[in-house]
């Protein structure tokens, strides 16, 4: 049984984590946020501590430590995307392994940085690419990989994830903070197209605004049109129809990419590769945030060249403004 810390235990994402941390038959000691809205815990680990200071939560981790003998193996990082690195460092310094969710840092170099640091302190740092452990994904990588070295393929990507205007009030919606909204809710798909299609050869953007992102990625064995959105208003009317507030679609040569289901233990599978010494390292990680730096640092095109045909979508004011 290993010894979990988890940090952004009020978050969305914590309770996919606590469950992962149960279900592989582990014990969360301790766990951090500064809100205090964490009666998620009471499911999984009713007696482990909470903290809403990061100074009492470091003390009381060294005082178990060393009053009572009470080793830290790992901590999972819950927490907003911009505080990824520094948690991760905290974890390294404490002697534990990290576990963090996407994105694992903002940029690059950051990437760089941490590597030198699991050198010196000997621990891991691990990345939740969980859509590399889905089956749909694992069973179009095959078929990639089966067909002839040169069929270069044609994919579209279409992400529409409703938000309302608290997003534009939380962290997500500050872009210094989330890098953006393919960063946001797009760096996991960049990663499955990584993953399976292999190096970046071309990165375009047509269209980028606080609620929508358009793009072309061209990778080795992929052509690639993108279009993500937090905005409900242009999702299908099919869609609104049948009161769905998300649309995704992935189609490979015209064809749908069947990605409904599947979801449900996929972060459990990837502590149990991590606790085997199998999870997805900072070099897995690599390709996907350097896509994602590069579409928050370009300047849009518009709409010339290989564009999503979402991406004609006449675009909005910012709500606040």
């Amino acid at each position: 049984m290993k010894n979990f810390a988890l940090i952004g235990a009020a978050g969305y994402i914590a309770p996919r984590h606590l469950k992962a941390i149960k279900d592989t038959n582990n014990e969360l000691i301790a766990a951090l946020d500064r809100f205090d809205s964490v009666g998620i815990m009471d499911s999984y680990f009713p007696d482990a501590d909470f903290f809403v200071e990061p100074e009492r939560f470091d003390r009381h981790l060294e005082k178990l430590k060393y009053d009572k003998g009470i080793e830290l193996d790992y901590v999972s990082i819950c927490t907003p995307n911009y505080l990824h690195d520094s948690h991760i460092r905290m974890a390294l310094r404490r002697g534990a392994d990290a576990i963090c969710e996407k994105p694992l840092v903002l940029n690059p170099w950051n990437l760089d940085a941490l590597q030198k640091m699991e050198q010196e302190s000997g621990k891991r740092v691990w990345n939740i690419l969980q859509l590399r452990l889905h089956q749909s994904i694992i069973d179009l990588k095959k078929k990639v990989e089966a067909a002839p070295k040169d069929k270069v393929f044609d994919v579209d990507l279409t992400y529409l994830t409703s938000r309302g205007n608290w997003y534009y009030t939380s962290w997500k919606g500050d872009f210094s903070k989330s890098g953006g909204i393919a960063t946001n809710i797009g760096v996991h798909f960049y990663d499955m197209l990584s993953w399976i299609f292999g190096d970046v050869k071309q990165n375009v953007v047509h269209v980028q605004t606080h609620d929508r992102s358009a793009g072309y990625l061209e990778f080795e064995r992929a052509r690639v049109r993108w279009f993500l959105s937090i905005n409900y208003d242009v999702i299908p009317e099919e869609i609104k129809a049948i009161g769905q507030r998300t649309y995704r679609s992935i189609t490979i040569e015209g064809e749908e990419l069947e990605f409904s289901g599947g979801f449900t233990d996929l972060h459990t599978r990837v502590y149990e590769g991590v606790l085997d010494g199998n999870g997805f390292s900072l070099e897995d990680a690599r390709q996907a945030i350097e896509i994602v730096h590069d579409i928050r640092n370009a300047t849009p095109i518009g709409l010339k060249g290989e564009f999503h045909p979402f991406a004609k979508i006449e675009t909005v004011n910012h709500p606040f403004q």
